[in-house]
């Protein structure tokens, strides 16, 4: 169960803020003997591997349309209708992040700047499965990707992919459907096999595994959205919060995984008492009891003087997750400097952004929000940079280029503009 803490010294916060860490030595060498098969054996390995820990034994890696398109008629109607309209809300939400124009500006006189956006060609999208099918997921991360105009989209799930999974992929317009899971995915999608393209771009969350073989293949040159880990909710809540809201939003983060991490800090110590006893009494409803039971045992309930000392933790922690339940939550959300996603007031519960609200739910963990933005349409373009200078701009410039050049001894760098110099007043 959560541990309570009152008013601890600020010199004890660093401690009370770490995550739950587990040795990653032997996982990480597991996870470079995979990357090493399916570079060396490419489809085979992916076969056997998908055998040895799924224990499916498959013969086509790449999903057939008519499989896809039976596995969507089996959904019901009411998930359907979910779907579409947490797809709605979502593509409404990232189609205003596509910002193509481009404005050109005049530094120096005859010297323009401007930038162009330019999609990724081609991403992969690692969707888990297992206990928990993120069909959601699909929707997170293959929205931004549809709108962003992506050439190639693949995604990749272990067998056997749920159909929800494959609904919200066909509503984002993925085609490319790969039964294929965990770290092999990753290395699928790295390095390219016979059946599986190469991508540029991994997006997707994943359990340690995913999450050590998507480091480990940045190494090698392909882009990741960000580094992650267990999910995980920071919930600042005052007298006005509601005590069952609150246990509800810290066991809907506890239910994902045992290494998962939920903080409560609150300026009342009967909202804590409170929250704990609606923690007990609601945990025993839940299919996934031990799961959340093993990871409130990694978590904390922390008492404090005020919400300011309450956001300084928060800020110092990153959470991915900030649900703010206080009077003027909208106010003291003006503070938040490192958070993934915020919630504001008592109806804003996190999973409502995990699903459907429009909001992205792939976010930065374990302390990355104070460096990383979640997954948004940013994350599947770039910004190429463009410079026209015409022979007068060059002479009001080239100057100083030459200067600066000759300081840092790249004689060459100095010598392209001088030989230009020359040509000009010839």
């Amino acid at each position: 169960m959560m541990r309570v803490f009152t008013y601890p010294e600020q010199s004890k916060w660093a401690e009370l803020a770490k995550r739950p860490s587990e040795g990653i030595g032997a996982k990480e060498d597991a996870v470079k003997a995979i990357l090493q098969a399916v570079r060396k054996q490419r489809d085979k390995a992916l076969i056997d591997l998908t055998l040895k820990f799924d224990k499916v034994k498959i013969k086509n890696l790449k999903l057939d349309a008519n499989t896809i398109k039976k596995a969507e008629k089996s959904i019901s109607p009411a998930l359907k209708k979910a779907i579409d309209k947490a797809y709605k809300n979502i593509y409404k939400f990232h189609s205003t992040q596509l910002n193509t124009k481009i404005e050109k500006v005049e530094t120096t006189p005859g010297v323009v700047c401007w930038r162009k956006t330019v999609h990724l060609e081609k991403v992969g999208l690692y969707i888990p499965g297992g206990s928990a099918p993120l069909f959601s997921t699909v929707l997170m991360l293959g929205i931004p990707a549809k709108i962003a105009g992506c050439k190639e989209v693949i995604l990749c799930s272990p067998p056997n992919i749920d159909a929800a999974i494959l609904y919200a992929a066909s509503k984002c317009g993925i085609k490319k459907i790969f039964c294929v899971g965990g770290a092999q995915a990753i290395a699928a999608m790295a390095y390219g096999t016979k059946s599986i393209p190469k991508v540029d771009k991994i997006f997707g969350p994943g359990n340690s595994f995913v999450t050590i073989a998507k480091q480990l293949v940045t190494q090698e040159g392909v882009a990741i959205d960000m580094p992650a880990g267990p999910s995980e909710v920071l919930v600042i809540a005052d007298d006005s919060a509601n005590a069952a809201f609150v246990a509800s939003d810290l066991l809907s983060q506890a239910e994902h995984g045992p290494d998962s991490q939920v903080i409560l800090l609150s300026t009342s110590k009967k909202l804590v008492d409170e929250v704990i006893t609606e923690v007990n009494a609601q945990l025993k409803a839940l299919p996934r009891k031990a799961i959340a039971e093993k990871a409130l045992k990694n978590s904390r309930a922390i008492i404090l003087k005020s919400l300011d000392e309450a956001m300084n933790f928060s800020n110092l922690y990153a959470p991915e997750h900030l649900i703010l339940a206080c009077k003027n939550a909208e106010k003291l959300g003006e503070k938040v400097i490192n958070a993934g996603s915020v919630f504001l007031g008592n109806y804003s519960p996190e999973s409502a952004g995990d699903y459907a609200s429009g909001t992205n739910h792939t976010l930065p963990t374990n302390g990355y929000a104070r460096a990383y933005s979640g997954v948004s349409v940013d994350s599947l373009i770039k910004k190429i940079t463009f410079q026209q200078i015409s022979k007068d701009g060059l002479k009001n410039i080239g100057n100083t280029v030459e200067i600066m050049a000759e300081a840092e001894q790249l004689q060459a760098h100095k010598n392209a503009i001088t030989i230009r110099l020359k040509t000009i007043k010839k």
